[in-house]
């Protein structure tokens, strides 16, 4: 078996048949499986990925090892991997994972030297932690590397922070900003993956609850939009009097964290941020309210000043459920230890929505080997050409056709002299 750290391989058949199963789901990477496996674009090219571990992130890696790239994996989120395929990908396709469910902190970044311990050239990353790493503590691998992609929103903050302070070592391409990604992985991935998240770990009725969107990016969107649609009195809180407004004319009530939290029935975060969820904003809440967090990290819930205010935490009273009772006699609840719950307490997005993102990850890699030493060390978005690519051949799996430009239209789009 090759070098690697995962739960017990024995449980590589169940996982084998959930990638198989999110494969049958995901035509467009498959073309590009097939474009890289003709090509060999990555051939002899050390990849390091730190991924949410999921069938359809599987499906991901064996595109490049595909093309020829030998990949090593590692878990982004300690509560994001998937046990059984973790052990396939060891067991049936010989690639080297680190990550196991539930791991602690010091796992965790033991796991993520493993993958940079692997001297990759191209790194791709779901939150930033490999990039950081490398470009704070391993400037000889930092010196090798050709470009990196990254996958979340949470990433890309950090990356133009860090672009911002000169501590970016090498070029990155956004995949996030990507429209391939964020208008359909962030909406209607996260919004239907968070509520599935909150109704295996609860089993509560979203009909009639109010339910707390604190964010109004695409993620918080997406969320609202699906809470919405099973009968949920939506409040959004935002610190963005743009996408405030936005809440407000899409038909949500909007106010404030500390005038929603005394309301609320469930209070989920998805803004990237810390401490939207605060001691203040818990003592207010209602006897029994339930709150989560769909954000990349779990900082978005204070925790650590729930835990000090709670006179007594009681852990897993239902799975992935945390129940903190407070001094005042009531109960909050805690999902997923206030990490992803989508991919804490169930399996993450869809797989045909992550056909998309993985298409789009998979090609800007392809683009960045292309471009090796062309590219200047800062956040780069996504070509053009690469969304126009994924889209028109994701319509296409799905049956839908749609209309070409005239050479007359073509024109006239292209022109300034006609007018009324």
């Amino acid at each position: 078996m090759v070098n690697s750290d995962i739960k017990d391989k024995n449980l590589a058949p169940k996982g084998k048949l959930r990638i198989e199963w999110a494969e049958r789901d995901m035509p467009v990477l498959a073309q590009v499986k097939e474009k890289f496996g003709r090509s060999g674009i990555l051939k002899g090219k050390k990849m390091s990925a730190c991924l949410h571990v999921t069938a359809e992130t599987a499906n991901l890696v064996r595109t490049l090892k595909a093309g020829g790239a030998e990949i090593v994996l590692c878990a982004s989120n300690p509560l994001s991997t998937q046990d059984d395929v973790a052990a396939s990908l060891v067991s049936d396709y010989g690639i080297p994972v680190f990550a196991i469910k539930g791991e602690d902190n010091e796992t965790y970044f033991k796991h993520l030297t493993a993958a940079i311990e692997h001297s990759p050239v191209v790194t791709m990353d779901d939150g930033c932690d490999l990039v950081s790493a490398i470009s704070a503590k391993y400037p000889a691998v930092a010196k090798q590397i050709i470009g990196s992609m990254e996958e979340t929103t949470t990433g890309v903050i950090r990356l133009k922070a860090m672009q911002r302070d000169g501590a970016l070592k090498f070029p990155v391409i956004a995949v996030n900003d990507a429209q391939t990604k964020n208008l359909f992985d962030n909406r209607y991935g996260t919004g239907q993956s968070t509520l599935d998240g909150i109704i295996r770990a609860t089993d509560m009725l979203i009909a009639g609850k109010n339910v707390i969107v604190a964010g109004y990016g695409w993620c918080g969107k997406g969320f609202a939009m699906r809470a919405k649609g099973m009968g949920a009195n939506v409040i959004v809180t935002e610190v963005d009097p743009v996408k405030a407004i936005e809440a407000a004319m899409d038909g949500n009530r909007v106010m404030t964290m500390a005038e929603a939290a005394p309301i609320g029935d469930l209070f989920c975060t998805l803004t990237g941020n810390c401490n939207v969820i605060d001691v203040q904003h818990c003592e207010k809440m209602k006897d029994g309210a339930i709150v989560c967090n769909s954000g990349h990290f779990d900082v978005e819930i204070n925790i650590k000043g729930l835990k000090k205010l709670a006179k007594e935490v009681r852990t897993n009273v239902r799975g992935f459920v945390d129940q903190y009772l407070l001094p005042n006699g009531k109960s909050i609840y805690l999902l997923a230890e206030g990490r992803l719950v989508n991919l804490g307490a169930a399996e993450g997005h869809p797989a045909s929505v992550m056909d998309m993102s993985f298409s789009t990850q998979a090609l800007a890699t392809e683009y960045v080997i292309n471009n090796a030493g062309k590219l200047t060390a800062r956040v780069h978005n996504v070509p053009k050409e690469i969304e126009e690519w994924v889209a028109t051949a994701k319509l296409k799996s799905m049956g839908i056709a749609i209309d070409k430009l005239t050479p007359e239209q073509a024109k006239y789009l292209a022109s300034w002299q006609e007018g009324t």
